[in-house]
């Protein structure tokens, strides 16, 4: 039988694989950089108080009570935020938006596997630049000319960032293109350019509720930027999901903003426990990269990490292993509670015994 034609008009593309999720609510699962504790009571008052008859309307179309809320806590205006489908919703709207140059796209070769996908999907050319061996991101790898530059600080799945003299400098050279900064994990410990988006115009920076604010189960991530940045990206989502955001999702991300002692408390003890961990690993023969987010980035002096990795599931325990170049013996591990993280302590000092 000859080969249907029309199967040569199938997209070829080799999808984002995220982190396993357990069918075993057993497992502790340290693998896809959820929060260990709940989000804001606030939000749970939210939850207790909604009726099945709401979900018959549809949202706000734009979110702006929630794009208000945010504008208001890193004083900026409504008109310089954009609200999506979790950040990489929102990161997608952005691909869509900005990067239609036939000059490639730049970005780190070791970082948040979604980019590469974006860029097949959209059909957007892309270069990345090399790491060095310490995981660092080289400024001088990204002042040549190109389509747009994004950067994630931190870094994932390196656990490491750079500060606002690296962005300063990223953004005077590249003055000429959109430069994004993915800031998933910046609540934990990085400094956020935020701020800067009233002095560069060129400058986009996305973040979520999924980590800080315990809400991945919600999907709400949100971009700043100018109001020009913002209104394309505007046009973008109502081009082809004018609702991204239900109504619930809105409701409770304004809760937990509402709650500000909470998402700082919750904040603190990750980074405590983060730390802690960190200390006992390298103890224990293990190089821990110094963390600036909800996980660690570790390899055994002697241990192969997919050993490691086979072991520590064997026993209940989900980390995420990477068999890429240069990271497949580095395993990326997740902050859960303290007595999470006791009980995978204990399984790497009997494998490492």
């Amino acid at each position: 039988m000859s080969e249907k034609l029309w199967r040569k008009n199938l997209i070829n593309i080799e999808p984002y694989v995220a982190g396993e999720q357990p069918k075993n609510d057993k497992i502790i699962k340290l693998n896809a950089n959820e929060n260990p504790y709940p989000p804001s009571p606030k939000v749970k008052a939210i939850l207790e108080g909604k009726t099945i008859a709401e979900l018959r309307k549809y949202p706000s179309a734009d979110a702006s009570v929630l794009r208000a809320a945010l504008a208001e806590r890193v004083g900026l205006k409504s008109e310089n935020v954009f609200c999506g489908n979790g950040s990489d919703d929102v990161l997608a709207t952005a691909f869509r938006a900005f990067f239609n140059s036939d000059k490639p796209i730049l970005y780190p070769d070791i970082t948040y596997s979604f980019y590469p996908v974006w860029c097949e999907l959209l059909k957007i050319p892309y270069k990345t630049k090399s790491v060095d061996d310490d995981f660092v991101i080289n400024i001088e790898d990204f002042k040549e000319p190109n389509g747009g530059v994004v950067i994630p600080n931190p870094n994932a799945p390196t656990s490491l960032g750079v500060g606002e003299k690296f962005i300063r400098e990223l953004l005077e050279n590249n003055q000429d293109s959109i430069v994004i900064i993915d800031e998933a994990y910046v609540d934990f410990g990085r400094y956020s350019c935020v701020e800067l988006v009233k002095e560069y115009d060129n400058l986009v920076v996305t973040q979520t509720f999924s980590k800080s604010r315990s809400l991945a189960g919600m999907r709400v991530g949100m971009a700043f930027a100018s109001a020009e940045l913002i209104s394309y990206m505007q046009a973008v989502k109502d081009s082809y999901n004018s609702y991204p955001l239900d109504q619930i999702a809105i409701e409770t991300a304004v809760a937990s903003l509402s709650d500000e002692d909470y998402f700082k408390a919750t904040v603190e003890k990750v980074k405590a426990t983060r730390d802690r961990t960190a200390k006992k690993m390298r103890e224990m023969g293990f190089n821990v990269l110094d963390s600036e987010t909800n996980f660690l980035f570790a390899q055994h002096e002697k241990l192969s990490a997919k050993e490691i990795f086979t072991y520590l599931r064997e026993n209940g325990i989900f980390v995420r292993y990477f068999n890429k170049p240069r990271i497949d013996n580095f395993l990326r591990i997740t902050i859960g509670t303290d007595e999470e993280m006791e009980l995978m302590l204990e399984k790497l000092s009997e494998i490492c015994k």
